[in-house]
């Protein structure tokens, strides 16, 4: 008679469980938002698009929804949204070790250029904040293209690289023979541009 007892309570239990389980996972801040001054609850972000529930309305939305399935483990949605004639230079293997190797801590979006509804391509540059197997905190740092199938009515990441360095312009520079800029009344080349 106990163990019958026991075993009746023991399914309302892992029902509860399971449930506060679930509402947990609706409430979860998506990955792509961990950094964000509102975060935005997974169910409500990228979760659809890594379902198939819905397609990434623009280049910004799929890259954080990349960024989601690394965090979440979701390599099939990694791969399928390369666009197919990059797919060859796909490797599984190392989506997979990345993702499982990593813990993910947020992602900070640059910059995006187009890849709005209506455009065909789009840029977006993101800064990946990760930990990999324990060791120091990493910036993967990535400029992505991506373009808009009309056949498919999705869009697709293409490539990425890590961007160029920026160009530095600096204020007009002082010339030789301008008066100095410390205010001795002398010649730049006589005064402070001597020991230069």
């Amino acid at each position: 008679m106990e163990r019958r007892r026991g075993k009746g309570k023991a399914l309302p239990l892992l029902r509860s469980l399971l449930a506060g389980y679930l509402r947990s996972m609706t409430q979860m801040t998506c990955p792509c938002r961990k950094t964000a001054d509102k975060p935005i609850p997974f169910a409500d972000c990228c979760e659809p698009f890594l379902t198939g529930a819905a397609e990434a309305p623009s280049a910004e939305a799929l890259m954080r929804a990349r960024y989601s399935a690394f965090a979440t483990g979701k390599i099939d949605y990694l791969i399928d949204s390369v666009a197919p004639e990059a797919r060859s230079d796909v490797e599984r293997g190392s989506l997979e070790a990345w993702a499982r190797e990593s813990e993910w801590h947020g992602l900070d979006i640059v910059e995006t250029v187009e890849g709005r509804p209506g455009n065909k391509t789009g840029i977006v540059e993101f800064v990946a904040h990760f930990t990999r197997a324990g060791d120091e905190r990493e910036a993967h740092h990535e400029r992505s293209t991506f373009r808009f199938d009309d056949k498919d009515q999705c869009w697709y990441f293409i490539d990425g690289a890590r961007p160029k360095g920026r160009t530095i312009v600096k204020g007009p520079q002082i010339g030789r023979n301008d008066p100095c800029s410390c205010g001795s009344g002398k010649k730049y080349k006589k005064c402070c541009g001597a020991a230069a």
